[in-house]
Order: C-alpha cells, then sequence, then structure tokens
C-alpha cells in the first residue's frame, strides 16, 4: 500500500467523521468547529490532488471566512429560538434517501474503472490568467449573489429585532 493511498484513506476518515459529527452534534458552535474540521480535511485531499489552489481556497474562503460567518450567525442568533426546536419528524426518511445515495455513488464508484492517468499540478500563472479572464464574470456574479444574500440576512434579522 502506497503512502498516498494511506493520506487518502486517513483523510477520507477525516472528512466523513467531521461530516457525521457536524449531523449528530447537539451543539451548534461543536457542529461548527467539526464543519471546519470536515473542511480541512477536504483540503488535504485537494492537496493530494496535486491542486495547491483549490487547497488554498478551501483554508481561506470555507475553513476561515464561512465557519466564522457561520459562528456569528451562532453567537447572533437568539438561544430562545434554538430551545423551542424539536427534533425533525422526517429523519427516517433522511436515513433511506442519505443510504441510497450512499449506495447509488458506491455502484457508480466500483463499476468506473479507475483512470490511470499521470497527475500534474496547474500552475499559479495559468490559474490566474484562467480566472482573470475566462471567469471572471461568473466570478463577480457569485460575489453579487452573496452580497445580497448577506444584506437580505441583515434585513430579516433587523425586522425581527424591531417587533
Amino acid at each position: 500500500m502506497s503512502l498516498s493511498l494511506v493520506v487518502f484513506y486517513f483523510l477520507s476518515v477525516v472528512c466523513l467523521g467531521g461530516a457525521m459529527g457536524v449531523v449528530v452534534a447537539r451543539n451548534v458552535v461543536h457542529a461548527a468547529l467539526l464543519l471546519l474540521v470536515s473542511l480541512m480535511g477536504v483540503a488535504g485531499l485537494f492537496l493530494l490532488l496535486l491542486a495547491e489552489f483549490l487547497a488554498l481556497v478551501q483554508v481561506l474562503i470555507y475553513g476561515g471566512a464561512i465557519t466564522i460567518v457561520v459562528l456569528f450567525v451562532i453567537m447572533l442568533t437568539r438561544l430562545q429560538e434554538f430551545r423551542s426546536m424539536r427534533g425533525n419528524p422526517q429523519w427516517p426518511l433522511a436515513i433511506v434517501t442519505s443510504l441510497g445515495v450512499f449506495v447509488l455513488l458506491a455502484a457508480a464508484m466500483i463499476k468506473s474503472a479507475p483512470n490511470e492517468t499521470t497527475r500534474r499540478s496547474v500552475g499559479f500563472e495559468d490559474l490566474g490568467a484562467s480566472l482573470f479572464t475566462q471567469w471572471a464574470v461568473p466570478f463577480e456574479v457569485a460575489s453579487l449573489v452573496l452580497l445580497v444574500a448577506l444584506i437580505g440576512a441583515i434585513v430579516i434579522a433587523r425586522e425581527r429585532e424591531i417587533e
């Protein structure tokens, strides 16, 4: 067994363990921190695939910014709203659906032959040139959508505060 396969299995366990922890955690702060663990495992998988830029984006954007935003939302949300929430009665349907998706993905993975090509890293210059020429407009549209969502969340939160 090669070292990269051992690292892949370790990072897979980290990702899945963090994701399962997010789902089963009772404390929302613990769930946010377990989300960070899962996202860091994904960054490690990107490094294993020689996608350094994606690993960097995963750590900076998702691991840093998104997790901080989730923690801020948790801190700014009223605790009374969490105490009144009960378990979702649809959890058996969710389990059946997730097991079905898992079986489908596992069957597709087992049935498809692995691609035996040589991995190569894409340089930051080539990636930067592509991002700022070919993908500049979709990147800006995505940032505007996120900005509108943030402003909408602030407006909704302020309306509850005024009442």
